[in-house]
């Protein structure tokens, strides 16, 4: 890839960044397409984010910035408008950047996630879900299973108060879906989702217990790196049919690539 002065210039938001993997999945998408594009990450603390957004807005060869953990949710407060989707689940993940220097968030997780199991063959509707987190990605994810038709959809998270305040608003847009804040077992579901950020780290334990699961059931996971999770791995050993999370930043090259053009 040869950067020059005419490259239009993206940025991945993260901290910390050793697991960021879009800038490379991004570059190769637009690469594929022949389009004058690079994305790198940076390393934004979130005391900082706030003053480097305000950067952003003056660069005038940078065109986007996607943001990703811990930033999803933060980073509304600095832009000067949100879609309706990024509104309704109240995180955002991709940023465009107008020539004027307007910054305008969206978020495309939900539809990526659910582009990946359809992919796979997965259909949401009618199922039993057991959603793991209730962050930025959580949030997304929670909203486009409901959307998608999920017959049922229970929440678990560290911080029970999140995962209730997600649940409600979930219910609030999708009353077809029975919501839940709970701890549950996971053999009692057919599709279960981790959202966290547990598993990116070798020594990181697992997001939640999966004995009993078997054949019937599916398990997702959208960390992107390492590819495969010590959930992913305990679950495939189980017999239960794997996603991780690189389909769904696959899934979402193109809605990028649309987004940032509008």
């Amino acid at each position: 890839m040869e950067i020059t002065g005419k490259s239009k210039i993206m940025f991945v938001l993260a901290d910390p960044v050793d697991h960021v993997r879009a800038s490379a999945v991004i570059n190769a998408y637009f690469q594929s397409n022949g389009d004058d594009v690079a994305v790198s990450p940076l390393h934004i603390l979130p005391g900082d984010l706030g003053a480097v957004v305000a950067s952003i807005r003056l660069m005038r060869n940078v065109f986007g910035f996607g943001v990703t953990i811990p930033h999803k949710t933060q980073v509304i407060e600095h832009l000067d408008e949100i879609t309706p989707a990024a509104r309704m689940i109240g995180a955002v993940n991709f940023v465009k950047r107008t020539a004027e220097g307007r910054l305008v968030g969206d978020n495309l997780d939900a539809r990526g996630f659910i582009a990946s199991l359809a992919q796979h063959e997965i259909v949401v509707r009618g199922r039993k879900v057991l959603q793991v987190g209730a962050g930025g990605a959580g949030r997304a994810t929670a909203f486009g299973l409901a959307e998608a038709g999920a017959r049922e959809l229970t929440i678990m998270n560290r911080d029970e108060e999140k995962a209730r305040a997600l649940a409600a608003a979930v219910a609030e847009h999708y009353p077809a879906t029975k919501v839940s804040a709970d701890h549950a077992e996971a053999r009692s579901f057919d599709l279960i989702v981790n959202t966290t950020s547990l598993g990116m780290k070798a020594d990181d334990p697992l997001p939640l217990d999966i004995d009993g699961i078997g054949p019937s059931a599916v398990v997702s996971d959208i960390i992107v790196h390492p590819a495969v999770t010590r959930l992913l791995a305990r679950a495939a050993a189980q017999g239960a049919r794997t996603i991780g999370g690189k389909p769904m930043l696959d899934a979402q090259m193109a809605l990028v690539a649309r987004f940032i053009a509008r």
